[in-house]
């Protein structure tokens, strides 16, 4: 296991200077998949071919699942499944040029094992699991306190908050306040790190998959908004937060058909 780590950890640290090589040398080129706000650039692709040749090197049985080059889909999840997004924040990366990060999981006969999260400009990993821990660079990472909904910053997707999709203006309303940072990664930093008491999104598998690994070995709680077990396949609404506040936030989005 520490060999698999080390090699991750080296990765990520490689794959962020890809990155910011690529940012600062005005090296990017962006396009659009589903419609004009889901973009893509050729960095995001030659990421995801960069850790898909060490995954493969490393490990030429395992399983990769990550968002771009058609790798979106997996119908067995027996072995090793390594879970990559390449750049999370697409939209921050192109125009703020900062608040995205890279994540990695790797799950096991379909269990998280580990999780990596790489803010590539502050240059912080958070990684981890449910057997080791979770350290930030190489800190462990106290498991935050059981705070409530109403003693906390709540992230939240924009489009379910406008919406008001399955209660998230109330369970904004009974939070300390509402962030919409754009990145489901950092997010769940947040989450890990003890600056948000929840997360409210709409999220594929490599969007949650790292980030999920991470929080849960740190005694928080993640489902579907219905409390039903995540799929791993496709979008779905997603819910996060401490014991208190992902039951808070569970009841109230019971009381939405949405």
């Amino acid at each position: 296991m520490q060999i698999l780590i080390s090699e991750i950890k080296y990765w990520m640290t490689e794959a962020g200077e890809m990155i910011k090589t690529a940012l600062f040398d005005d090296a990017l080129t962006v396009d659009t998949k589903s419609e004009r706000k889901d973009l893509v650039t050729n960095v995001d692709k030659i990421v995801q071919t960069y850790f898909a040749q060490k995954i493969l090197a490393f490990d030429p049985k395992a399983k990769i699942l990550g968002e771009e080059n058609g790798q979106d889909h997996l119908n067995k999840w027996n072995g090793r499944v390594f879970i990559i997004d390449p750049i999370d924040g697409t939209m921050n990366f192109v125009l703020e040029r900062e608040n995205f990060c890279i994540m990695l999981a790797v799950y096991e006969e379909g269990q998280g094992i580990l999780g990596f999260i790489y803010d590539v400009i502050k240059g912080q990993l958070l990684w981890g699991g449910r057997d080791i821990g979770v350290f930030l660079n190489e800190e462990r990472v106290p498991q935050p306190a059981n705070v409530s909904l109403k003693d906390g910053l709540l992230g939240m997707n924009a489009a379910m908050y406008a919406r008001n999709s399955h209660n998230a203006q109330i369970m904004g309303d009974r939070a300390m306040g509402v962030r919409m940072s754009g990145c489901a990664g950092l997010e769940l930093m947040g989450m890990a790190l003890g600056r948000r008491v929840g997360y409210v999104s709409n999220l594929a598998p490599w969007d949650y998959a790292a980030g999920g690994v991470l929080i849960e070995a740190l005694g928080m709680k993640m489902s579907h908004i219905t409390g039903r077990k995540l799929k791993l396949d496709g979008r779905e609404r997603f819910l996060a937060g401490t014991p208190s506040a992902y039951e808070e936030m569970l009841a109230l989005s019971q009381q939405n058909d949405d």
